[in-house]
């Protein structure tokens, strides 16, 4: 089967995250994205592709912070909540009948029935055509302890989940460890 080369996409399976923001007037904003990746160790930075005209880049825009949310296939019925295009001003995370918490070095409130947050300032963004790439340095990284085993993320309990395109998303992901050749 051949693909139109703007299709590209439809062959990666991409982690979903959830970027919670925050407007000038204190309003939440929260959107699920799977064009996203650490993309720095040091210092730590993380990005993702953000759609111009959505609220995610007006408010980041704004106030230049933002929490990645790191969320588990129970979120997937929730996506057609949080991409909805709703009017600005208001709060996808009360829509999609979720909590708020407050983060502790950004102003944007984290969720928390994700399993990990990156707080995170915007260190630079670019035009990539037709979206921004945003670039955040990490400034704070936390993961529920029941989610972590052997110093690495239990991916079996946390679940991910990953988006291939449209409303198709994947779970139930399992990890194998292979041995490197010496």
């Amino acid at each position: 089967m051949k693909l139109n080369k703007k299709q590209f996409y439809k062959l990666s399976v991409r982690p979903t995250v959830v970027i919670s923001t925050i407007s000038q007037n204190g309003i939440p904003n929260a959107a699920p994205f799977s064009f996203n990746s650490p993309v720095g160790i040091d210092p730590p930075r993380f990005c993702f592709a953000c759609n111009p005209k959505h609220d995610t880049w007006r408010n980041i825009r704004e106030n230049s912070e933002f929490v990645v949310n790191y969320v588990g296939e129970e979120f997937g019925p929730l996506m057609h909540i949080l991409e909805r295009d709703y009017p600005y001003g208001v709060n996808e995370i009360k829509e999609a009948v979720l909590t708020e918490v407050k983060a502790e070095l950004v102003k944007p409130p984290r969720i928390k029935e994700a399993y990990a947050w990156l707080e995170c300032r915007m260190a630079m963004n670019y035009d990539v055509g037709d979206h921004i790439l945003i670039i955040g340095d990490v400034l704070k990284v936390e993961v529920k302890d029941e989610f972590m085993k052997n110093d690495i993320l239990n991916v079996e309990k946390a679940k991910p989940l990953n988006h291939i395109f449209g409303e198709y998303f994947v779970c139930r992901m399992k990890v194998d460890k292979f041995k490197r050749e010496q």
